[in-house]
């Protein structure tokens, strides 16, 4: 017989995950082929409050527990989920040929996917149509994930872009492969010699430098540089993030959010979908120049990382090709390079150390080796969105694109923990709120002024951007173009 509640005790929060956004392929895991426009709460496949990471590409997602097991769901053409097969599947599935091989992270790229494991082996499955796979003399596509032999030293991060991935070293070196770069990298840059990680089908050393470097197509500014393409690795300089230490970076297609060590949030690259969360300054003047390296920050305004103060001390921030989600709340961001990802599309940040002031919570697994997480500040906090919205992946229940940063509706009353997006897709975990003791009325917490103040400014944005909707690009068309940032 079941003990009755007492007044004074709550019931306890459950976490639940979320997803909304383009399904053309099942990639939501909802068990259909609709698009939706509000966040569905999907089935427990797993137990929501052991997932790990969350993440996706053009048209799969995949979920790593704390256990290590991976569950995926989507498009599988290519056989990017790694089941077997090529059949696309509409729930999410584990990945048995991993099973007895904990995951620790997954990088999800346009029709593959690569896998790093615990004990920092990286497998690969997919189409290797452009050598994304890593294995130079592999076939079109693998079914179910295979080693990259040619990785010989411990890879602790991983990262896909379109048609190319990266991975980072214990050491603290990266690697490049995939020719996805090439092509665009040719035509803006003739008669120059490509370095070999732009060419290579096998991973190939980018470089053992720190900071934050950028490489690349730069045809909408992503790079922060006057070149229309950077062939080999540029820094950006520590100024244009007001003189902080990035800690943080994520890639989206064409544009690039950045966090520092004090919590500041810095976007840039292409706007025009609102993927910046800001208003752009004049585009006057503006012009990428083939044969120009110019430094970082010297060109207009177009190409500078600028500060977006609403999303200061987000504790998770995930871009999509051109939407983007982030957990706002507690008292800063909540990251640990054990943890986050130090390589997104196009750039790298080589493993820094943990804060001394961070409390390290090992997880520790029966016969497996304990993992390190994180646990510095509060846990979660309000999930927000901005960006192209053409599917619904801002979740809004709109079409219409956001344009400043501003909580998603439907989950203002549940404490975001983590996020992650697909090229349009979008995916959360979020801890509901507890039931009130008897007698006791809900809490109801509001956004910080500076993110409701951001959210106010939405509709003034869209009359001054004048953005209609059939201006806006089909997913299809749109997400198989020739650019090549990452994802």
């Amino acid at each position: 017989m079941e003990r009755e509640p007492r007044a004074s005790e709550a019931a306890p929060e459950a976490a639940v995950l979320f997803a909304w956004g383009a399904n053309s392929y099942g990639q939501l895991g909802l068990g259909h082929k609709e698009d939706v426009l509000l966040p569905q709460q999907l089935n427990d496949f797993c137990k929501p409050e052991c997932v790990r990471r969350i993440t996706g590409g053009g048209g799969h997602s995949a979920i790593v527990t704390d256990e290590g097991g991976l569950f995926v769901c989507g498009l599988n053409k290519d056989g990017q989920l790694g089941l077997g097969h090529t059949e696309d599947v509409l729930y999410f599935t584990t990945c048995r040929s991993l099973l007895g091989c904990p995951v620790q992270q997954v990088a999800c790229g346009w029709d593959f996917t690569i896998i790093l494991t615990e004990n920092g082996q990286v497998l690969s499955c997919g189409s290797n149509s452009f050598g994304q796979l890593g294995v130079p003399h592999g076939p079109r596509r693998c079914v179910v994930p295979q080693a990259i032999e040619l990785l010989k030293e411990k890879v602790v991060c991983i990262a896909a872009g379109l048609r190319h991935a990266l991975a980072a070293t214990a050491s603290g070196i990266v690697f490049q492969w995939g020719t996805g770069l090439a092509s665009s990298g040719r035509r803006l840059c003739p008669g120059q010699t490509l370095p070999l990680f732009l060419t290579a089908k096998e991973p190939s050393r980018v470089t053992d430098a720190g900071e934050l470097y950028v490489w690349g197509s730069n045809k909408h500014g992503q790079l922060a540089s006057l070149a229309a393409f950077l062939p080999l690795p540029q820094k950006i300089e520590a100024r244009c993030f007001q003189n902080e230490k990035v800690t943080s970076v994520w890639s989206g297609w064409t544009h690039l959010v950045a966090q520092t060590e004090t919590g500041r949030v810095f976007t840039w690259g292409r706007a025009d979908y609102g993927q910046l969360g800001r208003k752009l300054e004049s585009r006057e003047g503006w012009k990428l120049q083939s044969h120009d390296s110019s430094l970082p920050c010297s060109g207009p305004q177009k190409s500078m990382p600028s500060c977006l103060h609403c999303l200061t001390g987000a504790a998770e921030v995930s871009c999509g090709s051109e939407h983007n989600l982030a957990v706002i709340g507690g008292e800063g961001p909540a990251s640990c390079p054990l943890c986050r990802v130090l390589v997104v599309g196009q750039l790298c940040l080589p493993p820094t150390p943990i804060p001394a002031d961070r409390q390290l919570v090992p997880l520790t697994r029966p016969g497996r080796e304990a993992h390190t997480r994180c646990r510095a500040g509060p846990k979660g906090g309000m999930c927000y969105s901005w960006g192209w919205n053409e599917h619904g992946m801002c979740g809004d229940g709109s079409e219409a694109n956001i344009w400043a940063p501003k909580p998603v509706p439907s989950l203002q009353s549940s404490l975001g923990l983590l996020v992650g997006c697909g090229a349009g897709h979008s995916l959360a975990l979020c801890q509901l709120p507890a039931l009130p003791a008897l007698g006791q009325h809900p809490k109801v917490t509001g956004p910080s002024p500076d993110a409701a103040e951001s959210a106010k400014s939405q509709e003034a944005m869209d009359r001054e951007t004048g953005r209609k909707d059939n201006q806006k690009l089909p997913l299809k068309a749109y997400l198989t173009g020739p650019e090549m940032g990452g994802l």
